[in-house]
């Protein structure tokens, strides 16, 4: 599969570019995912009932990597952001129903989705428990009343999944809640749009309203009051894939660095023979390799132990893109004036992969929140019977 991508993508998708910075013709996107089925690359991620490739999630990573080469790549293969971590939910959480309704023409690329969580100060943002939009049982149905912000893939989506605060009912706690929206529904606006760094996902990130929006019962997503759970269902495989996909963008535009020092001469010698000309480029394959082995670490973690890899996830979207945006920047300094303009693509590039540094939990978010786990790791360890390692110093200290 990987080798199948790889050539794919050289020999259709990147010829198939647009000018850097704008966006994609749909009816070129179409074109170019009817080539992909034709190929068998197209879904690679997703199970083969749906019609994909089945791959497992230990084996994403090369392929998305792959498909990451060009920054329309993922959009073309269908693994790209929104839709990839909705198809995975639906797949891992939606009824039999409901996944024929949304995740069957999802997974075919005949429509799009977006995930509707975060929302405007002091609302849900960084911090999920912030959640301010509500859901409101009525009879049979739920009503969905708040305001949502930065939501991915919002215009021209066919359906939301939705995160709303909902009481106690019945048997369930209360907490989240989520909800399938059609996008159609009376209830559903988009909003102002939001203009941001980054072009390659379709549909922007709009503000969205839900203004007494009515949905039946079996619109909710799973169980009531679980919505912060499913969350990290999602949010652990889609942070990664992010990181996956950028790194294949980093991958090009250091491949596009090395062909340009080794052309160029600067002092009498070639570019790629000068000391400092080396040492950028010897520290962006360190991030690369790096990135490469932290995200294979976390997706078999995810596989084999899910809360244990989610809070892996958090390590491996800081390191990687932190690490993603110094390879293309080093990739820019390498190419000396056209680094900087758009007659070489690294400037958008850098447009599309800055973001990542804040969205999926920034990078001071999730620090924050690995250092917490770590220090909890370590009392948890001690308190079951593992030694006070600054206790033991200490003690020994007095035998020096």
């Amino acid at each position: 599969m990987v080798t199948a991508v790889e050539d794919f993508v050289r020999t259709t998708v990147i010829p198939a570019e647009p000018r850097p910075g704008t966006a994609l013709d749909p009816g070129v996107l179409s074109g170019l995912q009817a080539a992909a089925r034709e190929r068998g690359v197209f879904a690679p991620q997703v199970p083969g009932r749906w019609g994909g490739g089945g791959l497992p999630l230990r084996d994403w990573s090369p392929v998305f990597q792959a498909a990451g080469y060009s920054p329309i790549g993922p959009s073309v293969l269908n693994c790209m952001a929104p839709d990839e971590g909705n198809m995975h939910l639906l797949d891992q959480i939606a009824t039999p129903a409901q996944q024929q309704r949304y995740l069957a023409p999802l997974a075919a690329g005949r429509i799009r989705s977006c995930f509707a969580m975060t929302e405007p100060h002091p609302g849900a943002g960084s911090d999920p428990s912030a959640l301010t939009t509500t859901a409101v049982r009525r009879g049979g149905d739920w009503v969905i009343s708040g305001e949502k912000r930065f939501i991915s893939g919002a215009v021209g989506a066919s359906f939301a999944i939705v995160m709303a605060r909902t009481d106690a009912d019945g048997d369930a706690p209360a907490g989240a809640t989520m909800f399938l929206v059609d996008t159609d529904d009376p209830g559903f606006r988009l909003g102002r749009r939001i203009h941001a760094l980054d072009s390659t996902i379709a549909g922007g990130h709009p503000h969205v309203h839900f203004d007494d929006c009515v949905v039946p019962d079996d619109a909710v997503l799973g169980a009531v009051g679980e919505g912060f759970r499913y969350a990290q269902v999602r949010l652990g495989p889609a942070r990664l894939t992010h990181c996956m996909r950028w790194l294949g963008l980093a991958r090009r535009s250091l491949d596009i660095a090395l062909d340009r020092v080794q052309r160029r001469e600067l002092f009498g010698s070639r570019l790629s023979d000068l000391g400092l000309a080396q040492e950028l480029i010897a520290l962006s394959v360190i991030d690369l390799e790096t990135s490469d082995a932290i995200i294979s670490r976390t997706a078999q973690l995810l596989e084999s132990d899910p809360r244990a890899g989610s809070a892996l996830s958090s390590v491996a979207k800081v390191h990687c893109s932190e690490a993603i945006c110094r390879v293309i920047d080093r990739a820019m300094q390498l190419c000396g004036g056209d680094g900087m303009t758009d007659a070489l693509p690294l400037a958008s590039y850098l447009d599309e992969v800055r973001p990542f540094r804040v969205y999926d939990g920034s990078t001071e978010t999730q620090k924050w929140a690995i250092a917490r786990r770590a220090v909890k790791a370590r009392r948890t360890a001690v308190a079951a019977g593992a030694p006070d390692l600054d206790a033991l110093v200490a003690a020994c200290r007095d035998d020096w």
